[in-house]
């Protein structure tokens, strides 16, 4: 018998590997609810770095890594709890990113110590009683925090035994972090990560079984947008959506005498090819604020970009632009005046030229 398709998304999930679209359907967009005028978190410290730390570590975001590091450290969180996130992402995220946090929180640990920091150790994690059965014991973990037993032998009986026994029986029998934290992690590490729309929903919808509410999932996935420069990220893209690959944002800052918007690209994230038309003046101007991506006019090599960078793109040249594979990108987009000005919006960029790129 078909199991009911909650039940196959459900399942996916526990075989989490990338980012998704999870956003636009949750209509996330901003990362705080409004008090009086004022933001106001919807998560508390503790759990805002947790997030913090699954989002970049599942992304290899090093240097903001070490920054939600120290804040975590600052915020009262123990290095046995930092490093318990971080050994619980190897299974979403893979043993490399997994390995390069926790090489990162060493390397932080040494720094604080030469500046006089403090960083508390914390308490070890309870052992388990000897001879537990972690098969049995990760079945039944799995099944309380899902909501209902899984059977994924189906797929792997391999993947089935060792999600039982190993991330379930183990990892989330670690004390140190408890079941809604552990989520929190999760939701952060796949938000940051591309092919998992599955997985991410399915966790989402675990989390919430586990206490965690609506305005902190939409905190938690708004990690994956982080504003990048001093103009505003804006809304998702969905209009143009259809002409690009990834998920991109615009915030339109002018629409009198020239139109300017600032767009953002996810990491791999590019507009398709594309001409902008005019029978006098015309063309656009690309100032980029903040990331690494870049610009290519048709049979010429592509050319990258970096905070500071200005392209001038004449009326009638066929080109495409947008971030590197696995850096986010921004830019403001000038559309020069002209006359009968129009956009003709082309093919996408194939996979195989931009798999060229760094």
């Amino acid at each position: 018998m078909k199991k009911p398709l909650k039940t196959i998304v459900i399942l996916t999930a526990l075989l989490a590997l990338g980012t998704t679209e999870i956003i636009a359907q949750s209509n996330v967009q901003t990362p705080t609810t409004q008090q009086q005028g004022a933001a106001t978190m919807t998560l508390s410290q503790k759990q805002y770095s947790l997030a913090q730390i699954g989002a970049f570590t599942a992304n290899g975001d090093i240097r903001n890594l070490n920054l939600a590091i120290d804040q975590a450290l600052d915020n009262g969180l123990t290095v046995n709890e930092i490093q318990a996130a971080m050994v619980q992402l190897y299974a979403y995220a893979g043993f490399p990113r997994s390995l390069n946090a926790l090489s990162a929180l060493s390397e932080r640990l040494k720094v604080r110590q030469a500046q006089g920091l403090k960083s508390e150790q914390g308490r070890a994690a309870r052992l388990l009683p000897k001879n537990t059965d972690l098969l049995a014991r990760g079945e039944q973990t799995q099944t309380e925090l899902i909501g209902q037993a899984i059977d994924l032998s189906a797929l792997s009986p391999d993947i089935d035994r060792y999600l039982k026994s190993h991330l379930f029986g183990d990892i989330f029998a670690n004390d140190l972090l408890n079941w809604q934290e552990r989520e929190i992690v999760t939701v952060a590490a796949l938000s940051h990560m591309q092919g998992v729309e599955n997985q991410l929903r399915a966790h989402i919808d675990i989390g919430k079984k586990n206490g965690i509410t609506d305005e902190q999932i939409k905190e938690i996935v708004r990690l994956s947008k982080q504003e990048m420069s001093q103009f505003p990220a804006g809304e998702e893209n969905t209009a143009y959506a259809k002409y690009f690959v990834g998920k991109s944002y615009l915030n339109m800052l002018s629409a009198e005498q020239m139109p300017i918007g600032n767009v953002t690209f996810e990491p791999g994230t590019r507009n398709n090819w594309h001409i902008h038309h005019a029978t006098k003046g015309g063309g656009q101007i690309l100032m980029v604020t903040a990331g690494r991506g870049y610009y290519q006019e048709w049979g010429k090599p592509a050319q990258e970009l970096k905070a500071g960078d200005v392209v001038h793109i004449s009326a009638g040249t066929k080109h495409w632009h947008g971030a590197a594979p696995t850096e986010w990108f921004q830019h403001l987009a000038i559309e020069v005046p002209g006359e009968n000005t129009r956009n003709e919006w082309l093919e996408p960029v194939s996979d195989a030229d931009y798999g060229k790129l760094k």
